[in-house]
């Protein structure tokens, strides 16, 4: 490869602007819900501004730029501000807190940190700790430092040369022993991904994308953002999901993309008909399992049959239902339920035993993939690395799945005990590491149970030490003042011992059965 080829991720994403960039890009509601739009040239110009900044800061190379603040545009220019510049975008969910947040700075190092201005007290106390030289305010209102401080700056800026395998972004995906994981994303990946996107889901002239998901990760950020500014389409913004408003949007647009609980909610609209959407080209869910009964009551309401994918932070998107007839798969069109469709093109997947012997067709395994997705490795961990990867350089997924001999891919569950709630991923460990660490908790464990709203939710079982008296609400309650809210169990329950297995392990599959009636 030659060192002079451009593949900064932004310069693909800015090559795909329309040539009348005074046309509308963005179209979004001021924070007192004022109509505000934003044109491609205040795209460029804003996010050139951004990137002046970062590069005036003299940053080594390689610098991360951590980033928990509420969804705006601003927060999304400042993602492609990072790009341009050349450093390393670092996304934090906004629920987090402060433990949390220390071990993310901790880990990852940042050079530059941006909260909100709310949270500017005690996040820059964690970061200057940590040794971080430069901490940033973004307010969702088109407040803040970072916005201050860039109104100094030019609005012209030459993207920073990269190549195809340089870091773009980190993200972290808890890992099953409690420990965060940042999984390491290249320039090559995500623009590999996003071009792939655009071919397989028929992106064309004229789309606009209906954008109502978090951009702290890969379903939000990459896939919808990515999607829409590689083929130059508007984007109808909106900070948080309010199923009225993207309803009444839907005769301006053309993609929407959600999560099933997204979907859920809009079913729960008496305005949602065949004439709503009948101006809509594509419906995406991923994240989480698509319930079969959302996945029929959307067709029956709406007309449309939604495109079920399946991706990962590691790895971006991975397999997808077909948009249009796929050649490779004996033309076939149909988008079925319950499955998440074929490997996108360039994507290897392979369902293999616990031996790594491939499995014939309709046996369900270990999924394993390969592409140009597929992520670098995770951050400061190169044996987790290694021990991800198989010897033909495989990554392995955790998920459990099958092919059938029409080449669907369905997911039947995950190796790890990991729990999807609401599109977030909840990892028992981690939160059984918090519980355990509270007065009088001998032991606890959690699992995840089915939930009309959320798909899955966490639910924990508690046994006392000797003498020692649990309130399951009190435990609950306690854990809110430490972890984002998508991670608290909706029921605590206190237990005089946990099942076991002869080898003394937990048997997590009683518990699952002995509480999934709970919340029918």
């Amino acid at each position: 490869m030659s060192s002079t080829t451009q593949h900064n991720l932004f310069s693909a994403l800015r090559a795909a602007f329309p040539a009348d960039l005074a046309s509308t890009a963005v179209e979004t509601t001021s924070a007192d819900g004022r109509p505000l739009l934003y044109s491609w040239s205040d795209l460029d110009r804003a996010s050139a501004r951004m990137a002046n900044l970062l590069a005036s800061l003299k940053l080594p190379e390689g610098s991360r730029v951590a980033v928990q603040v509420e969804k705006s545009v601003e927060a999304m220019l400042l993602y492609l501000a990072t790009l341009r510049a050349g450093y390393v975008f670092l996304p934090l969910n906004t629920a987090y807190q402060s433990a949390e947040i220390e071990y993310f700075i901790g880990n990852a190092e940042p050079a530059v940190v941006v909260c909100t201005p709310g949270n500017f007290g005690w996040v820059s106390k964690i970061a200057f700790t940590q040794g971080t030289q430069h901490v940033f305010t973004l307010g969702d209102d088109r407040t803040g430092s970072l916005l201050e401080r860039a109104a100094h700056h030019g609005d012209e800026h030459t993207p920073v040369q990269r190549q195809a395998d340089d870091l773009a972004a980190i993200l972290y995906t808890s890992g099953t022993t409690g420990r965060s994981k940042g999984a390491m994303l290249t320039h090559g990946n995500l623009q590999s991904n996003a071009e792939v996107l655009k071919d397989y889901w028929g992106w064309k002239s004229g789309d606009v994308l209906i954008h109502a998901l978090p951009i702290f990760h890969v379903h939000g950020l990459f896939v919808a953002i990515h999607g829409a500014l590689i083929n130059g389409s508007k984007m109808i913004w909106f900070s948080k999901f309010d199923p009225k408003a993207v309803l009444a949007a839907m005769p301006r647009a053309t993609v929407f993309m959600g999560v099933p609980t997204l979907y859920v909610r809009l079913l729960a609209e008496a305005g949602l008909n065949k004439e709503a959407a009948k101006n809509m080209r594509l419906f995406v869910a991923g994240s989480a399992p698509l319930l079969i009964e959302t996945f029929n009551a959307w067709q029956q309401r709406t007309g449309h049959t939604i495109l079920e994918r399946y991706g990962m932070s590691e790895t971006i998107m991975l397999t997808s239902n077909p948009y249009a007839a796929d050649a490779r798969h004996a033309g076939q069109t149909e988008r079925r339920g319950a499955t998440v469709g074929f490997p996108l093109p360039g994507v290897g997947l392979r369902v293999v035993d616990d031996a790594g012997k491939a499995l014939p067709v309709g046996e369900i395994g270990n999924i394993q993939v390969q592409g140009p997705n597929v992520f670098k490795g995770y951050w400061r961990m190169p044996e987790k690395t290694a021990e991800e990867f198989t010897a033909d350089g495989w990554f392995k997924t955790g998920d459990v799945g099958k092919v059938d001999e029409r080449d669907y891919v369905s997911i039947v569950g995950r190796s790890k005990d990991l729990i999807i709630s609401g599109g977030y991923n909840v990892y028992p460990a981690e939160i059984e590491g918090y519980i355990n660490d509270m007065p009088g908790v001998a032991e606890s464990a959690l699992v995840g149970v089915p939930h009309p709203d959320f798909g899955e939710v966490g639910v924990a079982v508690v046994i006392a030490k000797p003498g020692a008296k649990l309130d399951g609400e009190a435990i609950v309650a306690s854990l809110k003042s430490q972890l984002a809210n998508f991670k608290i169990p909706k029921r605590c329950f206190v237990a005089d011992e946990l099942p076991r297995n002869t080898m003394g392990k937990v048997q997590k599959n009683l518990l699952r059965d002995q509480h999934k009636g709970l919340f029918a």
